[in-house]
């Protein structure tokens, strides 16, 4: 077994999107290799309903799969095929655009005017980016929840984990997307495939992922006063741990417990050329999408 070494720790920062919503941006728009086969991860949790009520108004995808998982208030969507529907707390849409649609969705708060979610995007390769678009909508309780002896908690959205298999299947590059609940002052190890990419996002707690090359870990909580072995200054909130190659992560839980989301894929290692949620493999396909855009001839499937 070879702990993953950390390629990189950063904090979500703050983004407008859409018609003006407020969010914070993991990664995008960057180093497509940082995370390949994961290009774009946004968490739009707000707790101020003039700061995302605006939404994503239409707007084209191509080329990609955006993965939706909404944590409270609900999310409504519905695309220029005629698809129409709504997530909720705990709910999963796994949407992959392939050869087009036009989308749109717009947040809506709970009841205490929380709109709390992520969504990720991750890339198609060359043979599916013209696929016809699909949806797997996923409800809370069809997703597999695993409560260890220790109280840990995860949830499996896609791939397989401790004997469970998430519900979402068919994805290209046979990603794991887990959400994972460590109990306070628990260490647990959690097996990673070796022929994957991985991240972890932390989104409540805090705590410590260990680096193979720093045997006290790497810490994400603020103002322990811990020694150099670890990095300072870093909130377990909204924190971006980047993984390299290895079999498996090893987390230990600080005073509040740690809560994040472990998200790991096979690279698709293609040239990347994207505008905006339109991702092609090189200029020319980029500029002809564009230009159907301008032609109406963007959308492919009936």
């Amino acid at each position: 077994m070879s702990i993953r070494p950390i390629r990189q720790i950063s904090q979500s920062q703050p983004t407008l999107e859409g018609a003006g919503v407020h969010l914070n941006r993991a990664f995008g728009f960057g180093d497509p290799s940082l995370a390949d086969p994961f290009l774009l991860f946004d968490d739009f949790r707000n707790d101020n309903p003039k700061d995302y009520l605006a939404g994503f108004p239409w707007h084209p995808h191509r080329g990609i799969e955006t993965i939706t998982y909404v944590l409270a208030g609900s999310v409504e969507h519905g695309d220029s095929l005629g698809n129409r529907g709504s997530l909720g707390a705990g709910d999963v849409q796994w949407m992959t655009a392939g050869s087009g649609i036009m989308h749109q969705e717009m947040p809506q708060g709970d009841h205490k005017g929380r709109m709390h979610g992520f969504q990720l995007w991750a890339n198609l390769p060359s043979s599916l980016k013209m696929t016809a678009p699909r949806y797997q909508d996923v409800k809370a309780g069809e997703i597999p929840e695993i409560i260890d002896d220790d109280g840990t908690i995860v949830r499996v959205i896609t791939g397989e984990f401790w004997g469970r298999k998430g519900p979402v299947e068919g994805v290209a590059a046979n990603p794991r997307y887990l959400d994972v609940f460590v109990p306070a002052g628990r260490k647990k190890i959690l097996p990673v495939d070796t022929r994957s990419s991985a991240f972890a996002y932390i989104f409540e707690g805090s705590g410590t992922f260990r680096d193979a090359s720093r045997p006290f870990g790497v810490l994400v909580e603020k103002g322990l006063g811990e020694e150099e072995h670890f990095i300072r200054d870093m909130s377990g909130d909204r924190t971006l741990v980047v993984f390299g190659a290895g079999d498996e992560v090893t987390v230990q839980a600080g005073e509040r417990g740690i809560r994040f989301l472990l998200v790991s894929g096979r690279p698709i290692a293609e040239p990347v050329a994207w505008h905006g949620p339109i991702v092609m493999n090189t200029r020319e396909e980029l500029v002809q999408a564009v230009n159907e855009l301008r032609n109406g001839t963007f959308i492919k499937a009936a």
